[in-house]
């Protein structure tokens, strides 16, 4: 499963309602090689599913990602910090082994 914080899903609603992106679109999530730990995470917004993609909702948000990132996404958490410090979009992760300093990036 993948998991949406309540302060993510009121940014991911906004940023569909100002982008004039539809209810058929979804969150895609992928994990891709890069940043200085080895591993990034990547968003963007889809509507094309693809054979092996693996489907969550959680608090009314559809959440796409395809098998290979979710070996490493498993019981993940979509997070958002808007704060002086904030840091926008993140993910906790439990499967990560670190991170670096930016939160960009992460190893298992």
């Amino acid at each position: 499963m993948l998991y949406v914080s309540d302060k993510a899903k009121e940014k991911i609603e906004r940023l569909m309602q100002e982008g004039a992106i539809s209810r058929e679109h979804f969150l895609r999530v992928s994990v891709v090689g890069g940043g200085c730990s080895g591993l990034s995470y990547k968003l963007d917004f889809d509507k094309e599913e693809k054979p092996m993609d693996q489907v969550f909702e959680d608090k009314g948000i559809r959440v796409v990602t395809d098998l290979k990132s979710f070996l490493y996404l498993v019981n993940t958490s979509l997070e958002f910090s808007d704060g002086l410090n904030g840091k926008g979009f993140y993910f906790n992760n439990p499967n990560a082994s670190r991170t670096c300093a930016c939160g960009e990036s992460f190893a298992v």
